[in-house]
């Protein structure tokens, strides 16, 4: 069982620590490169080489959403800066448009900030559904912080701070600025959007325990920390990730079978 309580650094839980220490060395590593660099075929081959690793980071940012990882709102902060440079998600983004928007209308298709119904009630392909999912991002997590107007605050502000700061970066070094931060935060909202389109789509029910795919493929969970338990997730939105495969066996007889498959991302990139 994970320990609440960590002795160092003032994390909630020590099972946290590996996965911030791995994306604070790819940050590292894209300022080392962005210093150092300014080479655009050099940029360009390690701007692919990252697709995977900060399409991965997504899910971490999004686990953070729901449960800050540190004690202290400053040591948050930061971490969330550096999950908007892999990621193209801001402060609070996914905490309005997903924690307080996509969890509370996710069996509401004419609510849910990631619906992949059209206003005609068809589904969407999943290009579609990308699309609009990354682009309408920010604006509905605007709309849902309007009923949260401390959340909306600091959304607001660390937005504008952490775009600020890119465009500085850009203007020092535009090459080194767009390859190592600028395109990694568009392709990762991209990635963001299309991996997520198989976790509910075309499950139009209200049952929650029939509205979620689920990927038990352990180096998926892993990699993405138990995002496969997907039921799980949305039974308790405020389970820490390394609790769901627990959570999951709790109601894992009232999943029914065929909402167990394997992912997109699986397919794609692990085989199977």
């Amino acid at each position: 069982m994970p320990k609440k309580r960590s002795s160092w650094s003032g994390f909630r839980y020590n099972e946290d620590r590996w996965p911030v220490f791995l994306v604070l060395i790819l940050t590292v590593i894209d300022f080392i490169l962005y210093f150092t660099v300014n080479n655009i075929a050099i940029l360009s081959g390690y701007y692919l080489l990252m697709l995977l690793p900060k399409g991965v980071i997504c899910a971490w940012n999004h686990h953070h959403q729901h449960l800050f990882t540190f004690r202290h709102a400053a040591l948050n902060r930061g971490l969330e800066f550096v999950y908007a440079l892999h990621t193209g998600v801001t402060t609070h983004l996914w905490r309005l448009h997903h924690v307080l928007g996509h969890h509370l209308n996710f069996l509401d298709q004419e609510q849910d900030e990631s619906r992949w119904k059209r206003k005609d009630g068809k589904q969407m392909g999943v290009i579609e559904y990308t699309l609009n999912v990354a682009f309408t991002a920010y604006t509905r997590g605007y709309q849902v912080g309007k009923k949260h107007p401390k959340q909306l605050s600091t959304f607001l502000i660390y937005t504008a701070l952490t775009f600020a700061i890119v465009a500085l970066l850009v203007w020092y070094n535009p090459v080194a600025g767009l390859m190592l931060f600028v395109l990694p935060m568009i392709t990762s909202l991209l990635f963001t959007a299309y991996v997520t389109y198989e976790h509910h789509s075309g499950l139009d029910t209200q049952n929650e325990f029939e509205a979620s795919f689920n990927n038990l493929d352990p180096l998926f969970n892993r990699l993405t920390g138990n995002l496969g338990y997907h039921t799980a997730h949305h039974h308790k939105q405020g389970v820490h990730w390394s609790k769901l495969p627990a959570l999951h066996e709790t109601i894992a007889e009232k999943i029914p079978e065929h909402l167990y498959q394997k992912s997109i991302f699986t397919r794609m990139f692990l085989g199977g």
